[in-house]
């Protein structure tokens, strides 16, 4: 079993998670057998509890876990699923390790940072490890060098490379910033941080350049003279017009051969199988405008799977998204942030703010006949503006919004009533769904069974559901036993969908999401369609 272990210096944010996500493709695509772990410093548990206007979306793993989002990033450049154990946490240490001192299980000794919770760290690391035929393990350490949050699992990390000599390669990303009017790339920062890792026990194999412009020669030596790696494996990872092509520059810069001669790995050549997918992003054939209504657009994060999902579907179709990103707090009764635009996306949340601003966009959405796709909380969004607005349930809502509502068509789910702890307690996972004949989803699905990811604690009431489908509303997606309702879909039109589930979860770059295939292909159907009517018009 061989390491590599993906640190980050200077400050965060850098895009440590796409370039160890990277070097997850370059490898398995070489032919050997990769998995990736996430080291996340903070106290928390899981990401489940967490705003994601602080830390992005919360992404969810098919075993119901609640991970950091660049775990979504590994599951899709491995094209593979992953459990909570490749998402380590300080709160998932310290709680194992002193429910291990409570049971008395350190026979009385003195439980310290080194060596229990580092052996903790270790343990972890080497259980994914274990747990599947491995060739490597691809480990990005969450945070900045220097952080204390982070200092336990750098000398974890400094115990595993002298434990397993030859078998661990770091990579250190940083930040190689450009300053004044000729644009100077300056590599200081990158030294000082070197320095730091050092400081701590740990020097680095591969010196990964974060910058805006590609590193030129001197700036390779200067870094290369300074932090004591070899010039050739000073990488330069500079800006590019999509994530998707950093793999390309890394490998052409001789990443994957390095790896191998250090950790003394045999592999295939490099099979490059995104060379179709990047071309249809670089010079796509069309292009749509989908609104994503919602409450965290300042923070596009907080959506980063549907972004990754849009541009799976760009790979797929070469049909470019532009998503116009739209605060549903402010939307106001005049819709003028929604015209001009090709489909609408309600994507999920919590909480009551912003949720009449995704009713007055799913009402323009059925009303104006504008492709539509809603996804968890905009699922039930769907239900409950229909339920106003063609079922003349005026007050109708969700107990979750109004618990005095005197039509609650979205109620709380009933094994949730008497939870009280916030965090792991939701319908989380992977979940059994079936399809119904002859509808929309189906044909999309073309298949009578599927397993989406979820993430909810209300669903639509069973008390309303024949009510609404004598309306005109289809529920042709239900759980296993018939009784929760996971798909909705209007019977006069083949553009309005909706999904309890998270589609944009499972979406991988060579398997779009069905779900926003569908939105992408029908906005563009559309958008030329709006295109004749007006040259008709014209004329």
């Amino acid at each position: 079993m061989r390491y590599v272990v993906i640190t980050g210096g200077v400050l965060s944010g850098i895009g440590k998670g796409t370039i160890a996500s990277s070097i997850c493709y370059l490898l398995k695509n070489s032919g050997l057998r990769v998995t990736a772990l996430k080291i996340d410093p903070y106290l928390n548990y899981d990401a489940g509890t967490m705003n994601p206007y602080q830390h992005g979306e919360v992404f969810v793993l098919d075993d119901g876990s609640e991970v950091d989002l660049d775990l979504g990033n590994y599951e899709r450049y491995l094209n593979k699923n992953l459990t909570g154990d490749n998402n380590l946490t300080t709160g998932k240490i310290y709680k194992e390790v002193i429910e291990r001192e409570r049971r008395g299980e350190y026979l009385g000794s003195t439980v310290q940072i080194i060596p229990h919770i580092t052996n903790e760290i270790k343990r972890r690391i080497k259980k994914v490890a274990n747990s599947e035929p491995l060739d490597v393990m691809i480990i990005e350490v969450g945070g900045t060098v220097g952080d204390i949050e982070s200092m336990p699992f750098l000398e974890a990390i400094r115990q595993l490379r002298r434990e397993e000599p030859g078998k661990v390669l770091v990579g250190h990303v940083t930040l190689v910033p450009s300053v004044g009017s000729n644009e100077e790339l300056k590599t200081k920062p990158t030294q000082h941080s070197v320095k730091s890792l050092r400081e701590i026990g740990i020097q680095p194999d591969l010196i990964l350049g974060r910058s805006s412009k590609k590193l030129d020669p001197e700036s390779k030596r200067r870094i290369a003279l300074f932090t004591d790696v070899p010039e050739e494996s000073v990488i330069s990872v500079h800006d590019v017009s999509n994530v998707y092509l950093i793999p390309e520059i890394m490998e052409k810069q001789g990443v994957v051969e390095i790896i191998k001669k250090s950790l003394d790995l045999v592999s295939q050549p490099f099979n490059d199988i995104w060379t179709t997918y990047r071309k249809n992003i670089l010079y796509p054939q069309a292009e749509v405008t989908i609104a994503v209504v919602g409450k965290y657009t300042e923070l596009h994060d907080a959506y980063f799977s549907h972004k990754e999902a849009f541009t799976h579907v760009t790979g797929e179709t070469g049909i470019k998204t532009n998503l116009r990103w739209i605060d549903s707090d402010s939307l106001s009764l005049d819709k003028s942030p929604l015209v001009g635009v090709d489909g609408i996306l309600i994507p999920g949340g919590f909480g009551y703010r912003g949720v009449e601003g995704k009713i007055i966009a799913t009402r323009k959405a059925r009303e104006e006949r504008i492709p539509f796709l809603g996804i968890c909380l905009g699922f039930q969004i769907s239900v409950i503006e229909y339920a106003r607005d063609v079922l003349n349930l005026a007050k109708a809502n969700s107990s979750e919004f109004d618990s005095s509502t005197p039509d609650p068509v979205i109620d709380i789910l009933p094994e949730q009533k008497d939870v009280k702890d916030m965090g792991g307690t939701m319908r989380l996972g992977a979940k059994r769904v079936m399809i119904m004949d002859n509808t929309l989803a189906m044909s999309l699905y073309n298949s009578p069974e599927i397993y989406e990811r979820h993430r909810h604690r209300f669903e639509v009431n069973p008390l309303y559901i024949e009510r609404l489908q004598e309306a005109g509303m289809i529920f042709s997606g239900v759980d296993d036993e018939g009784t929760r309702m996971e798909i909705a879909e209007l019977k006069d039109r083949d553009n309005f969908i909706a999904s309890q589930y998270h589609s944009e979860f499972k979406s991988r770059p060579l398997n779009p999401s069905k779900l926003h295939l569908h939105l992408v292909k029908k906005a563009l159907e559309y958008k030329e369609n709006r295109k004749e009517e007006l040259i008709r018009a014209g004329s």
